[in-house]
């Protein structure tokens, strides 16, 4: 009898637990709801929507699963936009490619990496514009500041991303002749990766155009003590004796 009277408590105790945590559920929910139909409320113009806060919650509720489904569609429209566009630039079409990134921004605004490939996109349309069209150094100039701006934003959303430090670096390098302001995005993406010799070439690059011709050296001597490869090893030499010259005459 004992036993059975404490099994009829145990359940008892369970369904008492139960109950309160699907209280404590349904209270944060709403709270979740009020809290969300007051956001809207304050970013209306004029103090809010004719609806109460009441009317909102009661609305946010109604149409909630539609509201995630429709989040988890864009986020997934946002990724085939994405895919789209790193094929379109696979096959070399950057221009149609920057239109497909341009989407796929609208759905991942915050993504790094898009702005990194869309530097990448417009650098190459930019290198690639000629004089077939009265504009053709306005187009130039209006993809190569794309391609700095998408840079700068990658950079600054990801400061650990090394690519778009690279992009920039050759960008400012070669494109622009800013080789100054290449050096110190060019000096941390050799940190990042050390062994990247492309990476080690353009930051020696900007140190010779800088007349920084120690650190030039510095980086060719690493560049042929790392690699294996004999033309890498070559064109390394090479360029220290380009230096050599320049200081020695």
């Amino acid at each position: 009898m004992t036993r059975t009277r404490d099994v009829i408590f145990g359940i008892f105790v369970i369904l008492i637990i139960g109950g309160t945590l699907v209280g404590v559920y349904r209270y944060l929910q709403n709270n979740t709801r009020s809290d969300l139909a007051k956001r809207i409320a304050a970013l209306s113009p004029r103090g809010g929507p004719p609806e109460t806060i009441e009317g909102l919650r009661q609305a946010i509720a109604l149409y909630e699963e539609q509201i995630e489904r429709n989040v988890k569609e864009g986020a997934q429209t946002g990724a085939y936009w994405k895919i789209l566009a790193i094929r379109l630039a696979d096959k070399g079409m950057h221009r149609d490619a920057l239109d497909a990134f341009e989407r796929a921004l609208q759905y991942n605004p915050d993504d790094p990496t898009l702005f990194f490939l869309i530097g990448e996109s417009a650098s190459i349309v930019a290198a690639a514009t000629l004089g077939f069209s009265g504009n053709s150094g306005t187009e130039k100039e209006r993809y190569i500041q794309l391609a700095e701006s998408a840079y700068l934003r990658s950079i600054k959303l990801d400061a650990a991303y090394a690519k778009p430090l690279l992009g920039l670096g050759i960008l400012y390098t070669f494109d622009l002749n800013r080789a100054q302001e290449a050096v110190p995005y060019l000096e941390h993406y050799v940190r990042l990766t050390p062994n990247d010799v492309k990476g080690m070439f353009v930051l020696a690059r900007a140190y010779y155009m800088t007349e920084n011709y120690d650190s030039a050296v510095e980086l060719y001597d690493r560049i042929i003590s790392r690699t294996k490869d004999p033309k890498i090893k070559a064109e390394a030499q090479n360029n220290k004796e380009i230096i050599r010259n320049s200081i020695y005459g």
